[in-house]
């Protein structure tokens, strides 16, 4: 694992529609290691990576893409009363449980810091104060705030990545920067191909799949993974629910609520694991970038693999370090034998 990156891709603010300082890391990387790396007007990446062994008949190499989405969750200043309290918008799946008492950053004209303000009347002390009626606090005066901050700038959790314990990392956004760091190692690690295998780093997932559609749509691959947290519950939820455990190896999405996974797909992907003995498990639930692809023109062979993550949508979420390196295992594998899985459609 490269820790470098790693740290670097899972600090970097990017909430939806602003994702410009994550996707520069991206572009790095991904220049490192691909024969074109461009961006689109919607702020997608892609990069491409030819493939090194064409088919000998002369035919076009198979297009696979592999795509992780670079959005987190956040806010956006919505209003700024006489005392210098601020309203927001929540941008993607925000809840009251996960706000209360955070701090935040507001990329206003400097980064500033701030806190939701937590409510802590005696009447209110067991409530959680609802998203849409909750404040930000800067500790500045009105005059001193305005200078820095206007309405419109986005709001990102203060916390960063941390080793927790062992080999377990806590951060506020890896649904889906462990896909998005999963994405770029593949990339790196990948051998020889005998298909053109399209890297996209997509934006807007969290508010509805929205980069990923016009990125599938311009590349029509044949066959597309979509990289995601793996559902991976804590304490809370009946036992049924509870569909991948960590350290016990990456999760291949059997069926979302976006997505039903194309059977020979997720075939081809247990018969990968027990070839290279990957360690692996087998999800079903969640929603992801996979239906885009899957529904994109003539459609395509897709479905999600990922890291099991616990407790999405929040700023205590949890991954195992063998599970990171199992999901990159995976896709590296996955491009040097994908032309195996449709043999006659090159």
């Amino acid at each position: 694992m490269d820790y470098e990156l790693f740290e670097r891709v899972c600090n970097a603010p990017g909430v939806p529609g602003y994702e410009d300082e994550a996707q520069a890391v991206v572009l790095e990387a991904l220049r490192a290691c691909c024969d074109d790396v461009r961006r689109d007007r919607l702020g997608n990446v892609v990069g491409l990576k030819k493939a090194t062994k064409p088919p000998a008949d002369g035919s076009t190499p198979l297009k696979v893409v592999l795509a992780a989405h670079v959005d987190e969750i956040g806010m956006m200043v919505k209003h700024i009363d006489s005392n210098g309290f601020i309203r927001f918008e929540p941008m993607g799946g925000l809840s009251a449980q996960v706000i209360t008492s955070q701090r935040m950053v507001i990329h206003g004209r400097k980064p500033v810091g701030a806190v939701v303000v937590p409510d802590n009347r005696e009447e209110n002390k067991d409530k959680l104060t609802k998203v849409n009626e909750a404040y930000l606090d800067t500790g500045l005066p009105r005059e001193a705030l305005c200078e820095l901050v206007q309405v419109g700038d986005v709001v990102t959790f203060a916390s960063g990545v941390e080793l927790l314990n062992e080999k377990v990392y806590v951060g506020r956004n890896f649904d889906d920067r462990i896909g998005t760091y999963c994405l770029l190692d593949a990339m790196r690690r990948v051998g020889e191909t005998a298909v053109d295998a399209y890297a996209v780093s997509s934006v807007q997932e969290e508010v509805g799949l929205r980069g990923m559609r016009p990125a599938a749509y311009a590349l029509q691959p044949d066959i597309g993974l979509a990289i995601d947290g793996s559902l991976c519950w804590g304490p809370y939820g009946d036992q049924h629910e509870r569909t991948c455990e960590l350290g016990k190896g990456t999760g291949v999405y059997i069926m979302d609520r976006l997505t039903i996974g194309d059977r020979r797909l997720v075939q081809f992907l247990f018969d990968l694991c027990e070839r290279h003995q990957i360690p692996v498990q087998r999800n079903v639930g969640g929603g992801t970038d996979a239906s885009a692809i899957q529904q994109s023109r003539a459609g395509a062979l897709s479905t999600t693999i990922g890291a099991p993550v616990r407790y999405m949508h929040s700023t205590v979420q949890l991954c195992h370090a063998d599970d990171i390196e199992a999901t990159v295992e995976l896709l590296a594998k996955f491009l040097e034998h994908a032309h195996e899985l449709l043999p006659d459609e090159r």
